[in-house]
């Protein structure tokens, strides 16, 4: 009677080779003569033993948690561990079916593409913490070097040489990290067959189980888990979408009913009138909605009655912003251009247009045009789109004081330099400007004090304040402190501007200010509006009397009801409303 011969493994699968060798300390032959006696092999092999089953359980733990962990930081719940991972389940089929060399490049490929995917749950995080919103792998890595401008800003040169040192070091090292661990539990499966499979088989009956109940630990977070797989499809989804969004953009911004239209026909019922479009950074619509913040409120009612007091109309709406907690570039392109420019693909689309800005409309119709930008320090190549006379930058103020954190200067030196290079001339010609004002921006400390107009001199004058308040490590580690920087310097901003208006106003001056987007989500929470407030104010009761179709509210606080428009519908509204 003839006997099968046992298997044994062969070179295209050296896990199964190293599984059948015999271990010579225990195939009764006599040890070597140098063998350590048999006490210290037994403990040598139980710490072999140990150490092998704690990687394998480790590795086990960081694909577990690289399968489940959330991409936003508000959803970290101790419900969101409590899932069964279908992905785990199909890997582990996997390897069970696979020959071994397919088994490790199935091993290799899926760890690295888990490695990957970790990765952009990481950036997902930041960027719901900066913009509320999730990154955009085909067009978001051009906000990189923002980013470490802004850490540099908010941080110090080390410690953003650090977090980029540390983001370069995570990039490198996860997916070797997480091939490994897959590698290693692919030996795992195959050596423990028969273990593994009924594993593999209760497991994925469970998760059966629980999608077809709709189980879940907490609300809307079903225990039966497709997240990581769910996650990896809609962003294959969305460079599609992101790909085919750049000839929707480009018909979009074709499309201009005043790109041909004379100056002669442009503003007409403004002119004579100096007009300014101020930005001011971060003033959403939770800063006059909030009561948190509704010392805002009370600063703008103030400041409506005082204007009021000196002659001039008030009337407010929303906008709302194709950004949030950052990209304020974005926001100013859509409200000049008329073009949605949520994204830096549309926005560098938009630049290479010849598409009618408000800055060329009023230039074309006779105005000068003049961009201010106190927190411009370097080449700023897109000027040329805006159509403007003169753009002054940081270098162009004559600005000799501190640095306020990320704003090289406070927003009433702004505004005071504007005054004395363009409106200080009682025979000035009709100007157009457009200001970004940048005190509230992050990280809202130090923060300067509205001081008289006749004592600013050439800025040195807010020295020591650049050295009074909380440090930025004193806010930031309290979510209430932060936000309360934040209401200080909204209520700073918006009355430098009402001072303005009282000190240099006349029957010519025509302002319109309004927020670029809402603060990020520490100060508004995540999912919030993307709406902010627009406020026109003007002496020249005319003025007002053209917008009374647009149904905004009186004051400087637009409420509850008042209208919301798209921020790039403001365009086209604005020309038709005092065009011919």
């Amino acid at each position: 009677m003839s006997t099968q011969p046992a298997p044994t493994a062969g070179p295209a699968d050296p896990v199964t080779a190293e599984d059948t060798t015999p271990d010579r300390t225990t195939s009764g032959d006599p040890a070597p003569a140098d063998d350590p006696p048999a006490p210290a092999a037994g403990w040598r092999r139980s710490a072999r033993r140990v150490a092998t089953w704690t990687l394998t359980a480790l590795a086990g733990l960081l694909v577990f948690l690289a399968l489940v962990v959330p991409n936003q930081p508000s959803r970290f719940t101790p419900g969101q561990f409590a899932r069964i991972p279908v992905e785990a389940v199909l890997a582990l089929a996997l390897f069970l079916v696979l020959p071994g060399r397919a088994r490790r490049v199935a091993a290799v490929l899926t760890g690295a593409g888990l490695g990957l995917l970790t990765i952009l749950k990481f950036l997902d995080m930041g960027f719901y913490t900066a913009f509320d919103r999730q990154f955009d792998p085909l067009i978001d890595w051009m906000l990189l070097d923002d980013g470490v401008n802004f850490l540099t800003d908010a941080v110090g040169r080390a410690g953003a040489i650090g977090a980029v040192a540390g983001a370069v070091l995570l990039a490198v090292g996860l997916p070797v990290l997480m091939t490994l661990a897959m590698l290693r539990l692919a030996r795992t499966v195959v050596r423990h067959r028969r273990l593994t499979s009924r594993a593999g088989l209760a497991v994925g009956a469970a998760w059966v189980v629980c999608a077809v109940l709709g189980a879940q630990v907490v609300p809307d977070l079903p225990v039966a888990s497709k997240s990581a797989g769910g996650l990896a499809y809609h962003r294959v989804l969305q460079v599609h979408e992101g790909i085919l969004d750049r000839e929707k953009f480009a018909a979009e911004t074709a499309v201009d009913a005043f790109q041909d239209t004379p100056g002669s026909e442009l503003l007409t019922a403004l002119r004579g009138k100096d007009v300014i479009i101020a930005f001011v950074e971060s003033y959403g619509r939770d800063a006059v909605e909030e009561p948190e913040f509704a010392q805002v409120g009370a600063v703008l009612d103030d400041g409506t009655r005082r204007l009021a007091a000196a002659g001039y109309g008030t009337r407010s709406a929303f906008l709302t912003s194709p950004t949030a907690g950052g990209g304020s570039w974005l926001a100013h392109a859509t409200l000049l251009s008329g073009a949605w420019a949520d994204n830096q693909q549309r926005y560098q689309s938009l630049l290479a247009t010849d598409r009618l800005t408000l800055n060329g409309a009023f230039r074309r119709a006779g105005w000068r045009t003049v961009t201010v930008m106190p927190g411009l320090t370097d080449p700023w190549p897109e000027a040329d789109f805006f159509d403007n006379d003169r753009l002054y930058g940081a270098k162009d103020l004559g600005y000799r004081g501190p640095r306020f954190s990320f704003a090289p200067m406070p927003d009433q030196y702004t505004l005071a330099a504007f005054q004395q290079r363009e409106r200080s001339d009682p025979e000035h010609a009709p100007v157009m400007a457009e200001i970004p004002l940048i005190s509230s921006h992050s990280p809202w400390t130090p923060l300067p004090r509205l001081l008289g107009w006749n004592e600013l001199g050439d800025g040195s004058v807010f020295r020591p304040m650049a050295k009074a308040g909380p440090s930025k490590d004193e806010v930031y580690r309290d979510p209430a402190r932060v936000r309360t920087q934040y209401r200080l310097s909204i209520e700073y901003s918006v009355s430098t501007l009402i001072s303005y208006v009282e000190t240099y106003g006349d029957d010519d001056l025509v302002l319109i200010f309004l927020g670029d987007h809402q603060p990020a989500p520490v100060v508004t929470g995540e999912g919030a509006s993307r709406d902010v407030p627009i406020s026109i104010v003007a002496r020249d009761r005319a003025v007002l009397d053209r917008i009374s179709g647009w149904k905004w509210q009186d004051g400087l606080r637009p409420g509850a009801q008042a209208p919301v428009w798209r921020m790039n519908d403001f365009r086209d509204r604005f020309l038709t409303t005092f065009g011919r």
